[in-house]
């Protein structure tokens, strides 16, 4: 069934391909002013989607499989190690208030485009549910909560390449509204006026300003990889445990049906083990050096990975509705974002980043706005958006149970 140059088997070339095609798209962010602008993620995406749509490398493999299954439970932890509670609310609370009024605005256009098309799209309740926890913390969630919700695997690849799509999309989007006279005359702009005041004439992008050489030791990465496997491990253990022990099926009622969802789930567990044990031990996750830089790399990985099986025939095929679906989720957060941030005198960028941290996640906001040189609004945006991996899990597995009763 596989007519391509690699084959699914060819375990150790499409491992080449994932873990080179990362490095290449991060290599391009820190080198080039234009790779910089459009930030590695979306690069890694787009690359990997259009090897798979001139049937260079295949749609499915087990190389792929590892990533959804090993490497992106592994990835969490280590974006989660500054994800300190009480560090968020005092270093970004106003952040937060933006980024959730961005979230609702994701809500929302998930339940009008359910309400609108559920009829006409099967396994809508599945692709609401995804969505809506994909677009409050990033693909992060949409891996976990198509495992979750056991969505089958056409459904996934028509929602991932749907999903793609509009992501890249929004993203260039974002990218020109700074530009547009509009947007600069309706919203305050400080952070890009310190950037005009402090631009200098160097060839070095942001995004190699931001991520340049750290002091990192052996002991480091050690604990670093380390701790992140024991809390997947233990997270997954008690995650198992609970789901066989509160009852769960057709026979039970709802609320132990939503207990069962609730902690018995294996990536709401390891985002909640992972926010306890960080703050309760703020200490040693903070002398932990390099854990964000190695999540940052494995979740480039994924985004190698969520590109593969974006077949854009797939989406016009089989489930074009999917496009409108993705599109009034996107459109309803983004006027939300922006009405709401005016409401309120939020600044453009801040407006800017928090909607695109709810959209892609932590990481692909903290390139933007490295990439813009809001280098001020990068550590509040990445602790703001790694809170956005356990609030979208969460919120995701309401509006999945909710929508699977209709």
């Amino acid at each position: 069934m596989n007519h391509t140059l690699v084959q699914s088997d060819d375990i150790w070339i499409l491992w080449a391909f994932l873990a080179g095609w990362a490095a290449i798209s991060i290599y391009l962010e820190q080198n080039f002013k234009w790779a910089s602008k459009v930030s590695g993620a979306i690069i890694a995406l787009v690359g990997a989607m259009l090897l798979a749509n001139l049937q260079i490398i295949p749609l499915e493999s087990p190389a792929y499989d590892t990533v959804w299954n090993y490497v992106v439970p592994l990835a969490i932890p280590l974006l989660l190690f500054k994800a300190n509670i009480k560090k968020i609310w005092n270093e970004s609370g106003r952040l937060l208030l933006i980024f959730f009024l961005s979230a609702a605005g994701t809500v929302t256009g998930s339940i009008i485009g359910f309400f609108l098309l559920r009829k006409l799209v099967p396994g809508l309740d599945k692709v609401g549910a995804m969505m809506t926890g994909s677009y409050i913390g990033g693909g992060v969630n949409f891996a976990a909560l198509s495992t979750k919700f056991e969505a089958p695997g056409e459904l996934v690849s028509s929602a991932v390449v749907a999903d793609n799509l509009m992501m890249a999309l929004y993203f260039f989007v974002l990218m020109t509204i700074p530009a547009i006279r509009f947007f600069s005359k309706n919203f305050r702009t400080p952070y890009s006026v310190k950037q005009r005041n402090n631009e200098k004439d160097t060839n070095e992008t942001e995004a190699a300003s931001y991520w340049g050489r750290k002091e990192m030791s052996l002991q480091d990465i050690g604990l670093a990889v380390g701790t992140a496997f024991a809390i997947v491990a233990a997270s997954f253990f008690i995650a198992g445990w609970l789901d066989n022990l509160i009852p769960s099926g057709d026979e039970v009622n709802f609320f132990f049906n939503f207990l069962n969802g609730l902690l018995g789930d294996n990536y709401l567990m390891l985002t909640t083990l992972t926010m306890i044990t960080v703050t309760v031990f703020p200490k040693y996750f903070e002398s932990i050096q390099g854990a964000q830089e190695i999540g940052t790399y494995l979740i480039y990985i994924f985004f190698v990975v969520i590109g593969i099986p974006a077949s854009i025939m797939l989406i016009f095929q089989n489930a074009p509705l999917l496009l409108v679906f993705v599109f009034i989720v996107v459109l309803s957060n983004m006027l939300m974002s922006f009405l709401l941030g005016k409401v309120f005198n939020f600044s453009l960028e801040e407006v800017i980043v928090a909607s695109n941290a709810n959209i892609g996640g932590p990481t692909t906001a903290a390139a933007m706005a490295i990439a813009k040189g809001w280098t001020k609004l990068v550590i509040p945006i990445l602790l703001v958006g790694t809170l956005g991996y356990i609030v979208g899990n969460y919120i995701g597995t309401g509006i999945g149970v909710w929508f699977s009763s209709f």
